[in-house]
């Protein structure tokens, strides 16, 4: 299976969390909870800090499909590794439900163009890699909401632009 077939349903993940418990999270998430994501069935294309807001945590977990979604998240969120591990995540967060449900309107992410930098945008962006958009399908694993609140469109490019918000790679983040 190559990268790409992960694009076609894709979460934004934005956490908000209690001041100053960022790096925590961040080390819980990639030590305990990334593999078992990934061997469930999920792929998780980024994990990263905002720098302009020191207590987000933004993550990106892509999909085959949604019954695909629906089979990868039953089998990690009633499994060993989220049970060992939940609480202590749990009491780093504020806020797990500002979470986007989306498909692809131009894939991209497995292959950025080669350059540094990482900026999202909820807005069309010419210099986009990767162009997102509200997935219309219901969400069928309801114990984690999604935001119903769109239409949205997300960009990812390797420019910054008037609308972007730069994002900062942690060290397990396959998007860079």
């Amino acid at each position: 299976m190559d990268f790409s077939s992960f694009e076609t349903v894709l979460e934004l993940r934005r956490y908000t969390l209690h001041p100053g418990r960022r790096d925590e999270l961040i080390s819980l998430f990639e030590r305990e909870f990334v593999s078992p994501q990934e061997a469930a069935g999920a792929h998780l294309f980024g994990l990263f800090r905002v720098p302009s807001s020191p207590d987000e945590f933004l993550w990106l977990r892509g999909f085959q499909s949604m019954s695909a979604r629906k089979a990868a998240l039953e089998s990690f969120y009633f499994g060993p590794a989220w049970r060992r591990s939940r609480d202590a995540a749990n009491a780093t967060m504020v806020d797990s439900d500002n979470v986007l449900l989306l498909r692809p309107v131009r894939r991209g992410l497995a292959s950025p163009p080669p350059g540094s930098g990482v900026y999202m945008s909820f807005a069309a962006s010419p210099s986009a890699f990767a162009v997102f958009e509200t997935e219309p399908s219901p969400n069928n694993f309801p114990q984690l909401p999604v935001r119903t609140d769109g239409p949205f469109t997300v960009s990812f490019s390797r420019e910054a632009s008037e609308s972007s918000v730069p994002l900062e790679p942690t060290a397990r983040s396959l998007l860079r």
